[in-house]
């Protein structure tokens, strides 16, 4: 899709099942499961959507899905099927080192386990020649996470970039490319980013986790692996309105049916019109 002299394409990763209790919060299993269909151990399937952006002569990476670096045991528990993002990049003509900019909008396995992989028993990063980017204090959470969260971070999958000097922190909001704004959106984690894309007179917003699927539009439907909650609510409030007043493309990290639509608000509900990204 074109937004002026940008251009993003949506490449999927395949995907991944969590817990639909986990994924809903407060949310009473009867009413979730009407949008979000669990299977026999209670787990929603979630999409692993990533984003292709050129923007200024840059080929820009938002998100790697979970990659490849998997134990069985694992493997099994989140139904992980085969990492497609690097099949992805080849349909646009397009190799690991082609990729000039990682962004991740925050460092949970499923947003980053592509950063990185195996080889000849070492880990290097799967983007050679890209800068990898996430805000400061994510980072610095992921390498010293505490028991509530220790399970969604993977050294392996952020470290190696520090090693590897391949690293970019930031602290706060900034512009990376010209029509690219990384917004620092903290709730899911205390620092997390969104990502704006825009040129033409036309906006998209990557939600990142703040509203991971359409499913989770509703002010209160909040995932319990949020750590500040309250503040998601806060920043929904203030993010989603804007999307819908505005006009902007809303896309969705791990909608496995509308990873982008536009938002309309009818009789005090955000209603979807999907886009067709190509």
């Amino acid at each position: 899709m074109k937004l002026g002299n940008l251009e993003f394409q949506i490449i999927s990763d395949g995907h991944c099942y969590l817990d639909g209790g986990a994924m809903f919060g407060v949310i009473p299993k009867p009413l979730w499961e009407k949008k979000a269909r669990p299977d026999a151990r209670n787990r929603i399937h979630l999409a692993m959507n990533c984003l292709l952006v050129f923007a200024g002569g840059k080929r820009i990476l938002v998100e790697t899905g979970a990659g490849d670096k998997w134990t069985p045991k694992l493997r099994d528990v989140y139904n992980l099927g085969h990492p497609r993002l690097l099949d992805g990049l080849q349909h646009y003509g397009l190799h690991a080192h082609d990729i000039d900019v990682v962004i991740n909008t925050h460092l949970h396995f499923d947003h980053c386990g592509g950063n990185t992989r195996v080889e000849k028993d070492r880990l290097v990063p799967t983007f050679p020649n890209a800068r990898y980017i996430v805000q400061r204090g994510e980072f610095e959470h992921a390498t010293h996470p505490n028991e509530r969260d220790r399970a969604s971070y993977f050294a392996d999958n952020f470290v190696p970039l520090q090693e590897a000097n391949k690293l970019s922190l930031l602290e706060g909001d900034r512009a990376i490319a010209p029509g690219v704004e990384l917004i620092r959106v903290p709730g899911h984690t205390a620092d997390m980013q969104c990502v704006k894309l825009s040129g033409g007179g036309k906006t998209a917003f990557a939600f990142a986790d703040l509203v991971p699927m359409t499913a989770h539009l509703p002010l209160p439907w909040i995932m319990g692996y949020d750590l500040f909650p309250m503040t998601t609510l806060e920043n929904k409030k203030k993010w989603i309105p804007e999307v819908v007043r505005e006009g902007w493309i809303a896309l969705f990290v791990h909608d496995p049916t509308t990873p982008a639509a536009y938002l309309r608000e009818r009789d005090g509900k955000w209603e979807t019109e999907p886009v067709h990204v190509d």
